[in-house]
């Protein structure tokens, strides 16, 4: 089975929304006495990414839509460039950007398997004219 692919024109997440944590694999032993200690409870952590965007009506339409319909209201894995790497420029040990032979920078590409979190989309009015979605997202290891 195919899983769709996050819409390309909605990549512009705010800095401000973004957070990362990693899910915790592990599972706490407490002893009679002492410390508690840990063990793993499962070798794979998928990573809980919270996300906003700013967006116009048209690009609300087709985040509703994805949501909606595509994605089942959420429920079904998706395709997501990863917004860390995916367009950044590839550098040098120097931080230079490493070029083609016609000078155009060699772009970094990465994509995350995702569902929607546990958190469903939340919407506000931004700049009177534009919407913001906030929701959050899990990232399969």
């Amino acid at each position: 089975m195919s899983h769709p692919n996050w819409p390309e024109a909605l990549t512009r997440f705010e800095r401000e929304g973004w957070q990362v944590q990693m899910q915790d694999a592990r599972q706490r032993r407490q002893g009679d006495a002492g410390p508690p200690g840990w063990r793993r409870r499962f070798s794979n952590a998928a990573k809980l990414v919270n996300l906003s965007i700013v967006l116009t009506r048209n690009e609300k339409g087709a985040f509703d839509k994805f949501y909606a319909e595509t994605c089942k209201q959420g429920s079904l894995l998706f395709w997501m460039p990863d917004p860390t790497t995916d367009g950044w420029p590839l550098l040098t040990s120097s931080g230079e950007p490493l070029l083609t032979s016609d000078g155009t920078p060699i772009l970094l590409a990465a994509r995350w398997l995702c569902s929607f979190g546990d958190q469903t989309p939340v919407e506000t009015i931004a700049e009177q004219v534009k919407f913001r979605k906030s929701f959050n997202i899990v990232v399969m290891p």
